[in-house]
């Protein structure tokens, strides 16, 4: 009966994960208009809070902050809820791409549905960075901190560089002795269980996946799979920008190196990621049009598993470590070190966001109509209380209009 006091919240998580285009700082910008501003479901500096937390963990971030939101408002469950909602949409759609590109021509599939995408999500980009600017640039410390954070991730674009700039800008934050936490709460029950059901599927996991391939099991690939996927989303950080370089040299090269056949082909790789790229929700997702290809083989029924196991596989680690750490970081929180920190740290991760926007806009096409897309979206962000899947549906429709 608890859950009914959610169901409003449940519903725009769903509608959130069918309009979130743009990758993790696109949806942060969805995330400030539709669960700040418009429902009040988080306030902003929890948002930028809960934020900073999960880019400090391996897995997907946005995907971990939705989750963490949940998690504040009605506990494990919620959270668990919360998940489905967000995930099931994009990892249908990708498991289906999976059998498509098997009878088709993936070049058959262009349209001019996405033509504006790219844009719209910049413009949410730029929305999320003044917003988080407004709330978190209050002196010249965090400015520099901001700049320099955004010179860092523009010009180092790899997967490490973002841990890394959270750590020094939490340190160099913590030169001032000036601020100390304004009070005292109750600490938090940490959450044991959650880490140890963690070490014991990523022990079994891998047992069993080692077990299966010396033995020759029939089916062994899926056991193998889960392994795989679960390793995954256990160590990489960076997003899917590292997730991808762990898939081609999993699925692609390593195979090669021990003379057998690839899972799948590198072009196959590629044209999935290419597809996430248009589709909203998380960009993890991908993994179920992996996982579906990989067990194809089998035939239809094997190839659905392969996409549940697939999919299951890569949220579950980063979902149970985030529900073990959050707990234990409040906690620390409240120690002064952690609390002068977490300025610095806000203040880097708009530096992150702003850098991510000049990327993303550099890697399209220089058009004048994209520049007007990213200020029009910006502007109906800022100035009016135009929800968001109504402005993505409007770029779609706009997209389809104009050939």
């Amino acid at each position: 009966m608890k859950l009914l006091r959610h169901l409003q919240f449940l519903r725009d998580v769903l509608l959130f994960s069918i309009t979130a285009f743009g990758g993790p700082q696109g949806h942060l910008g969805m995330m400030i208009k539709t669960f700040v501003l418009k429902r009040k479901h988080v306030t902003e500096e929890e948002l930028m809070e809960f934020n900073a937390f999960c880019q400090m963990l391996p897995g997907p971030s946005s995907t971990q902050t939705v989750v963490l939101i949940a998690y504040k408002r009605g506990g494990v469950s919620l959270a668990i809820l919360t998940l489905l909602c967000w995930i099931l949409p994009a990892s249908i759609m990708m498991g289906a791409f999976s059998f498509l590109l098997l009878y088709i021509n993936a070049k058959d599939l262009q349209t001019n549905l996405f033509k504006y995408v790219l844009p719209m999500s910049v413009g949410f980009i730029v929305f999320a960075a003044a917003r988080m600017m407004k709330a978190s640039i209050n002196h010249v410390a965090t400015a520099f901190i901001m700049i320099g954070a955004a010179v860092v991730a523009y010009y180092i674009r790899t997967p490490w560089v973002f841990p890394l700039l959270l750590l020094v800008a939490g340190s160099i934050s913590n030169i001032s002795s000036k601020r100390i936490p304004l009070k005292q709460k109750k600490p938090k029950p940490i959450k044991w269980m959650n880490l140890w059901v963690f070490f014991l599927i990523f022990l079994i996991a891998g047992i069993l996946s080692e077990v299966a391939r010396i033995q020759h099991w029939e089916h062994r690939r899926i056991f193998n799979l889960f392994e795989n996927f679960f390793r995954f989303g256990t160590f990489v950080f960076g997003g899917s920008q590292a997730l991808i370089p762990m898939m081609l040299y999993q699925f692609v090269h390593h195979p090669l190196e021990l003379g057998q056949p690839p899972l799948l082909s590198a072009t196959q790789l590629l044209t999935g990621y290419g597809m996430v790229q248009a589709l909203p929700g998380p960009v993890f997702s991908i993994c179920s049009f992996v996982g579906g290809l990989i067990m194809s083989p089998w035939g239809s029924h094997w190839q659905v598993l392969g996409c549940i196991t697939a999919s299951i596989a890569i949220f579950l680690p980063s979902t149970l470590l985030l529900l073990f750490l959050y707990p234990l970081y409040e906690n620390l929180k409240q120690h002064v070190i952690i609390y002068r920190a977490l300025e610095g740290i806000l203040a880097a991760i708009v530096g992150i966001v702003a850098a991510s926007g000049v990327v993303l806009f550099q890697s399209m096409p220089f058009e004048w109509l994209n520049v007007v897309v990213v200020l029009i979206t910006f502007c109906v962000l800022n100035f009016t209380k135009i929800p968001s899947p109504l402005i993505v549906l409007g770029w779609l429709l706009m997209g389809l209009a104009i050939t």
